[in-house]
């Protein structure tokens, strides 16, 4: 990583954290597409969980006094089954795959509530949001609109939904950290320099998101969060039906 790349890299946490902080979510969709570019697939992941930790962490931080942690305990028994699951079949990320399964995932917001009418606030919902979430943040490396659909269909309000989902998220993504350890051996030493630089930027990006969600009303909450992150959803599936021609 040059030193031009490694300065992109911090404006680009800042950014995609001020987008995650705003939507609780669609940030790390951002940085991991920028991370693909430039490092494998399993170091990519990995990279952006140990950033995404920190906006995640700073943006929970922010909205501690939001945070359902009965909603967040079982989401966390999911994740754990998880986990155990793509540890046992010794699961193994490629770049196509990654990108394809990351392009659908913007279809889960557009379905009408009717169909499926998923409530993080009830455990075995909440449960199955861990399982299904945390095993594609394992597996792809991100997890939002999935995990999105499992908030943004209950009554809470955006700022208990963004709180809760960064809490989810600081365990989902530290989880990717370990388990894709082994990918993370290849960087230099001035790499894990530029990811430790990138704290103070991921939570600088997400101050700044905190103070736009504020201001932003539930409605526009929704309706933007579905556009923003069916754009992102776009991008990567173009880039896996290329990668696959």
């Amino acid at each position: 990583m040059s030193l031009p790349i490694a300065i992109a890299l911090l404006f680009s946490v800042f950014l995609t954290s001020t987008l995650s902080g705003v939507f609780g979510m669609a940030g790390g969709l951002v940085l991991l597409g920028i991370l693909l570019m430039i490092l494998p697939v399993g170091t990519a992941i990995a990279v952006q969980g140990a950033i995404q930790i920190i906006a995640n962490g700073s943006r929970a931080i922010f909205s501690r006094a939001f945070i359902d942690w009965k909603i967040l305990g079982f989401i966390t028994l999911g994740l754990v089954a998880a986990g155990v699951i793509l540890w046992i079949v010794r699961y193994t990320p490629d770049l196509a795959t990654v990108c394809i399964a990351i392009g659908l995932m913007p279809i889960l917001v557009w379905i009408p509530k009717d169909w499926l009418a998923l409530d993080a606030s009830k455990p075995h919902h909440a449960f199955l949001c861990g399982l299904l979430g945390g095993g594609l943040n394992l597996a792809v490396g991100v997890s939002g609109p999935t995990v999105d659909i499992f908030f943004i269909r209950t009554m809470m309000d955006r700022r208990a939904i963004v709180a809760t989902k960064a809490a989810t998220q600081v365990i989902s993504h530290a989880s990717k950290v370990v388990f894709y350890w082994g990918a993370a051996g290849i960087l230099t030493p001035f790499e894990w320099f530029a990811i430790a630089m990138a704290a103070p930027f991921a939570i600088a990006g997400t101050s700044a998101g905190h103070w736009i969600l504020q201001r932003l009303t539930d409605a526009n909450f929704r309706k933007w969060t579905r556009w923003v992150v069916t754009a992102i959803g776009i991008f990567y599936m173009a880039r896996g039906i290329s990668l696959l021609i």
